[in-house]
């Protein structure tokens, strides 16, 4: 019986414990669902609820009217923030293996930022200091995560519920950019300056004058 429930365990069978919280980290019934959340106590993975805003669905006008925002504004602005949290939480807390951002629009995944840490203390201190701190105007709320395959937790199939499809449906950074940030080694500071006095760029991206998100 114990093989049995072990092999259950965090499945659609399992009649106990939460599938979805198991694979996603989340789940659209809260803290309603009729099945267990188990919270990890130690993971190499924590996630940063609600913390990225896309544009496309925020922008709005003076008078309250939708704003247009072209897919390429969107992308330099993903870019941005993609590239201001991953390079201050590994300068911070340390050799992030992996970072993911949700592009669904469910509440419980909107914006939630996935990042996985090589080592579980680095997670663990993560989580501790980010819960006192602010980015962007808004609190942030930090959790560990039991998600560290993504594969298992990422929409796999020709999905037609789109942003509101209860898996992961990763928002993609740009090919440079990915480069970029993964051949870095860990706790990698800024590039050293040149003789002219500025630090060479790896990347020729048009940042609008707003584009630093915010600080933890």
């Amino acid at each position: 019986m114990a093989e049995y429930l072990a092999s259950i365990f965090g499945t659609e069978k399992d009649k106990v414990n939460c599938s979805f919280y198991f694979k996603i980290g989340a789940c659209r019934h809260g803290d309603r669902c009729s099945r267990l959340h188990n919270k990890p106590t130690f993971s190499q993975t924590i996630v940063l609820l609600n913390l990225y805003r896309n544009p496309q669905n925020t922008a709005q006008t003076a008078d309250g009217s939708h704003c247009h925002v072209s897919d390429v504004e969107v992308q330099e602005h993903y870019d941005n923030f993609f590239e201001e949290v991953f390079t201050e939480l590994q300068e911070k807390y340390g050799e992030i293996e992996e970072m993911n951002v949700c592009d669904n629009l469910g509440d419980h995944l909107v914006g939630n930022v996935y990042v996985k840490f090589r080592r579980e203390e680095d997670a663990e201190r993560a989580v501790a200091e980010l819960n006192n701190r602010w980015f962007n105007g808004q609190a942030v709320h930090a959790e560990l995560s039991p998600v560290t395959d993504f594969r298992e937790s990422c929409c796999r199939q020709e999905c037609t519920r789109g942003g509101f499809c209860n898996f992961m449906h990763l928002r993609p950074i740009s090919r440079n950019l990915r480069r970029q940030l993964y051949g870095r080694g860990p706790r990698r500071r800024s590039p050293p300056r040149s003789h002219t006095g500025h630090r060479p760029r790896e990347r020729n991206r048009r940042r609008s004058p707003d584009h630093r998100h915010g600080r933890f």
